[in-house]
């Protein structure tokens, strides 16, 4: 050895070798290099810890070439060896706390923790790890219970993380959604790959899974994502309207897992898993058709044709098996449509897109369900979910009121602001009247935005457009709003001229003053 140490030193690594330290901890504390210590115990016998807290032994010492080992009883090298053998951890006698706190999810920082303040564990957070390591790999993997379904009776659905795609819009890579559905019984898998998701999205996807599988099945058992599920409970959960008008139209229900438990649904989970691994791990693609191409490609060529890890048999022979057991697929597509929650306003009408649709009466201040698409505006009840009106879309404006739902009599608001127009001018009087007579419940917002042009320009300029519009033959609220808009209000341009007025004959009174005093 190049490097001779002093008795004292030589003495204290043996010492520290044969407590079973690793050479960086005997680095750390002699300042001792690792290779002249290592060199000491190799000439002494003594065996050397090496990575993962495993010794390496080393052969007999040659009495020729070891280093004088003192047999004083009083120096640290003639002491007994230690109370515990230098493999072992020193964690091991308490291997039962570590591993019940293991049992209740305690990581290793916790657990070192809790052994120094509970227990006076004298070692390091390095060796509570090393052990929790050895643990974890000796620990039992946890038993899964495999769900066994009969043949068309259920299949898993969810998202996952898909490949990244180059955005149309800006160019640039984006991470779309993987789209599964699994069978429960053959294992049989429909993957789609979409840019974004949304409620209807989320529906097309399983329209276009049952399309493409050529039947239906029985259960669907899916997460509580936002898009199926607006209100999770294993008991009675909220589905989102649309999907669960979509199931319905092909003879499906949604059973959702409980939160936080995903073992439910493993079959899917396992394939979004070996989906994302084997043929999208490192890809990207140019567009999302061609993503979607090769994952079909992949699907038809390997995911079929595997045998399954479970079954020990071949996906797509399960598959036609399982087949004939699906069930019809109906014989028209469903017809998407748009849904939210409106208030019924004085004049008894929800507003959908701009256009006015009538409610039933007795439900003025209340919220209602609707749903509409290109066709049709449908009023339901927000409690049972009945249907209260259906009507026709209208143009941008326009009303749709049943005749039964208009009032037999003038409703107290609307007498109030009859007599509120009267107030303000006679013209404007007998026009809210006309309005109110001619279109009934929809006059309201007519005879609101009278008023409220009357405020704005003043009740004289309002009330004498008002009497143009009636000798015009045209005494509408429309007319009344251009004819003031168009025409500038008098008492507006001369609010706006008249300082400037006052300014000019200031002007003037200066240049006479001037013009007087001067020779």
């Amino acid at each position: 050895m190049s490097n001779v140490l002093s008795d004292t030193t030589q003495q204290q690594v043996l010492a520290l070798g044969r407590l079973g330290w690793p050479l960086r901890r005997i680095e750390q504390t002699t300042g001792v290099r690792r290779e002249t210590a290592s060199a000491y115990l190799k000439a002494a016998g003594i065996a050397v810890r090496r990575r993962g807290g495993r010794p390496r032994v080393w052969p007999p010492p040659n009495p020729a070439t070891a280093p004088a080992v003192s047999t004083d009883p009083a120096s640290p090298a003639g002491d007994p060896p230690p109370g515990r053998a230098p493999t072992a951890s020193a964690c091991e006698p308490f291997r039962e706390v570590i591993a019940d706190a293991l049992d209740r999810g305690r990581n290793a920082m916790a657990i070192w923790q809790d052994l120094v303040d509970d227990h006076g564990f004298p070692g390091r957070y390095a060796s509570v790890r090393r052990f929790v390591r050895q643990l974890r790999r000796a620990a039992p993997v946890e038993a899964r219970v495999v769900i066994t379904t009969a043949p068309g009776e259920e299949a898993q659905v969810d998202y996952g993380e898909g490949p990244m795609v180059r955005d149309r819009a800006t160019g640039k890579y984006r991470r779309t959604r993987l789209f599964v559905f699994a069978l429960g019984y053959s294992r049989k898998a429909v993957r789609f790959l979409v840019e974004r998701s949304s409620a209807q999205v989320w529906a097309e996807l399983h329209e276009r899974a049952f399309r493409r599988l050529g039947g239906t099945v029985r259960v669907v058992v899916l997460d509580n994502l936002r898009e199926g599920v607006l209100t999770p409970d294993v008991y009675d959960a909220a589905l989102n309207p649309l999907y669960r008008d979509v199931l319905a139209h092909y003879g499906v229900v949604a059973l959702p897992c409980r939160v936080r438990d995903p073992d439910r649904k493993g079959k899917v989970e396992a394939g979004i898993g070996h989906t994302q691994r084997t043929p999208l791990k490192g890809l990207r693609f140019e567009t999302l058709e061609a993503a979607q191409a090769y994952l079909d490609r992949w699907e038809t060529r390997w995911a079929d044709t595997r045998i399954h890890g479970t079954t020990k048999r071949q996906v797509a022979a399960m598959f036609a098996e399982e087949q004939p057991a699906l069930g019809p697929l109906p014989l028209e597509p469903f017809r998407y449509y748009r849904f939210g929650q409106r208030t019924v306003h004085l004049d008894g009408c929800v507003e959908v897109e701009a256009a006015y649709y009538g409610a039933p009466p007795g439900w003025i201040g209340q919220r209602v369900q609707v749903q509409w698409n290109a066709l049709h505006v449908r009023l339901l009840d927000p409690k049972t979910g009945q249907l209260l009106r259906e009507h026709v879309r209208t143009t941008r404006g326009a009303h749709r009121i049943r005749d039964e739902d208009r009032p037999a009599r003038t409703p107290p608001t609307t007498v109030t602001l009859l007599t509120r127009a009267h107030g303000a001018g006679h013209h404007l009087g007998v026009l809210c009247t006309h309005i109110h007579q001619h279109e009934g419940i929809a006059a309201v917002r007519r005879i609101q935005g009278v008023l409220a042009l009357a405020k704005r320009f003043g009740p004289a300029l309002a009330d004498e457009a008002a009497q143009a519009a009636l000798a015009l033959g045209v005494p509408s609220y429309r007319f009344l709003r251009r004819y003031l808009e168009r025409r500038p209000p008098l008492a507006v341009t001369l609010r706006q001229v008249d300082p400037l007025i006052r300014q000019l004959t200031r002007y003037r009174d200066l240049i006479d003053h001037v013009t007087r005093g001067t020779p």
